[in-house]
């Protein structure tokens, strides 16, 4: 064991200060990235958690938060040409009124609406499944119990977090778009900050009179025949289309759109201010600690040097200390996210913490603690063996 591992396991009181900033640094940065990588993840959660394993879309489109990406009807059969085609069907949405039964009374004027207490007439977005089993459009992580009560006519599915929004609860009835539809499922982990969402099958859109028969639909959902051939048959329909289509692998699209959110002015701003405020106070508190834990030690590295060891070989064990303690500072930082992810999660609060984030945070955050290791050394200077004497 090293003489910088032992001080820290030794005398770690002394330097939890420091380990505590750069914990608290690295959660500011986590949190506040991984709530904008989840907002953009609910966003799409229904297309990353289908079993589609190709979306076609426009050529042009570079994420599916960029704009319109559907694509003409005409090309169903097209891209059904393939021979390692299995399903294709179009990711449709449609949108409307909501309003719960028990607050919706059309003898009420627009004055005495607006005085009505309690939740009142929505705008909602729809999102569409197709009910047939193993449909490409339907989420993986839904139940079979919940597929069987979306294929019931005039049923509908709302997450969890949009249930006090729109005023209803499982079970309840409620107009949408003038007609009843009823609440059958509960969804956890789709959440939407801008706009509440509920989900239908495709016949009972089109028993509501909304089912798209027009000349364009919805980006296609994809499945192929063998999983391990996806970015092979993706090429293949790329070279099929000759430009009148985009095909993306779900892996490459999930990455796009992870990176769109970062695209954003105010997004940017806002974790570069984060990123900022961490490593202000991840250097301030870590050099000032450093600083006097090693001024603590004073005798130990005197005596050190009076034992012939040189200022160079001091100073490398104060690097690796700084090391030491960035490595800790990193372990502590990843667990208090992940309890904030936790519970973040039981409020329906969805925090995305990819693997690159962690890695980039946490090389980050060790070259603060180098970093104020290095600003500390000065203080060696004051470790004369003559002190020794005194």
């Amino acid at each position: 064991m090293s003489l910088a591992l032992a001080t820290l396991i030794y005398e770690w009181r002394r330097y939890m200060a420091a380990v505590m900033a750069l914990a608290l640094s690295g959660l500011l940065v986590l949190a506040m990235t991984g709530v904008f990588i989840g907002i953009g993840q609910s966003f799409t959660a229904q297309t990353e958690r289908s079993s589609a394993d190709i979306m076609v879309m426009r050529p042009g489109v570079t994420n599916m938060m960029s704009g319109p990406s559907g694509v003409p009807r005409r090309f169903i059969p097209l891209v059904y040409n393939h021979p390692d085609v299995v399903e294709v069907q179009p990711f449709d949405n449609a949108a409307g009124t909501f309003q719960s039964l028990e607050t919706f009374d059309p003898t009420l004027s627009q004055a005495e609406r607006a005085k009505m207490k309690g939740p009142k007439q929505k705008f909602v977005m729809t999102s569409i499944v197709d009910t047939t089993p193993g449909s490409v459009t339907i989420p993986v992580d839904y139940s079979p119990e919940l597929v069987d009560a979306l294929r019931q006519p005039y049923t509908i599915a709302i997450d969890e977090t949009v249930l006090p929004v729109l005023g209803v609860k499982l079970g309840d009835k409620a107009i949408y778009n003038g007609q009843t539809v009823t609440v059958v499922g509960v969804l956890r982990g789709y959440p939407n900050m801008m706009q509440p969402v509920i989900v239908m099958s495709r016949d009972t859109l089109r028993l509501l009179g909304q089912a798209d028969t027009g000349a364009r639909v919805g980006p296609l959902m994809v499945k192929v025949r063998d999983p391990a051939r996806t970015q092979q048959v993706a090429d293949e329909l790329n070279k099929l289309g000759n430009g009148q289509w985009k095909a993306w692998t779900r892996q490459e699209l999930a990455d796009a759109n992870a990176g769109a959110m970062f695209e954003e002015g105010i997004l940017v701003i806002i974790i570069g201010g984060c990123v900022v405020l961490g490593i202000i106070i991840g250097v301030a508190i870590t050099w000032q600690t450093l600083r006097g834990a090693i001024m603590a030690n004073i005798k130990e590295f005197a005596a050190l040097r009076a034992l012939g060891v040189g200022m160079p070989s001091l100073r490398r064990v104060v690097v690796e200390l700084s090391f030491w303690v960035g490595c800790v500072g990193v372990a502590a930082a990843i667990g208090l996210t992940w309890l904030v992810k936790l519970f973040a999660a039981a409020n329906a609060v969805v925090i995305g913490l990819p693997i690159p984030l962690l890695i980039i945070v946490g090389v980050g955050l060790i070259m603060i603690a180098i970093g104020s290791g290095m600003l500390s050394l000065g203080v060696l200077k004051n470790s004369q063996p003559a002190d020794l004497l005194r």
